[in-house]
């Protein structure tokens, strides 16, 4: 008898809006800065890199773990773990944080950058040069706002690209 296998793809929120059996949840460019990966541990989780605004790539969050490059360790980034977080900071400046809800729920706070050192914001805030996520809504640099959409089984969830154009639900 043959085994069946269930792979069970994730449901990932931001800002209201769902993405189902979406790899890439944003992409800048050619570069995706928040997909979605298949770890043997972990099931499905996120993968998300995380540039200095000179561009320099320190780390990869990959679900609750934060991998840091050559780069990064040269640039003295501290995790630090307090109870069910992950906290990545840059002198006193916090990067980025991971809160753990349980086995399967993580929530990130992010102030990230790309490659080129445009800024991108994954928490409340004012309206970056890219993309602001508050948690109500998604809006997006030229006055698109996103809020409580489902996606489903597209390549790419949004595309933001250097030109100035935004692609969303991507085949």
């Amino acid at each position: 008898m043959e085994s069946l296998v269930f792979h069970n793809h994730p449901a990932i929120e931001l800002s209201t809006n769902t993405f189902i059996n979406v790899p890439v949840i944003l992409q800048y460019d050619e570069l995706p800065l928040i997909e979605v990966v298949q770890t043997q541990d972990a099931g499905f989780t996120t993968q998300i890199p995380i540039y200095h605004p000179d561009g320099t790539y320190l780390s990869k969050a990959v679900g609750a773990r934060l991998f840091l490059t050559e780069e990064g360790q040269r640039a003295d980034l501290i995790l630090e773990h307090p109870d069910r977080v992950t906290v990545c900071k840059l002198g006193e400046k916090i990067l980025f944080e991971i809160h753990r809800r349980d086995a399967a729920a993580l929530r990130t706070q992010a102030e990230l950058y790309t490659p080129d050192g445009r800024f991108v914001k994954c928490s409340q805030s004012p309206t970056p040069e890219l993309y602001s996520a508050d948690g109500s809504a998604l809006t997006i640099r030229g006055g698109i706002v996103m809020s409580g959409n489902t996606f489903h089984g597209c390549r790419i969830g949004i595309w933001v690209k250097s030109d100035g154009s935004v692609a969303i639900g991507c085949a």
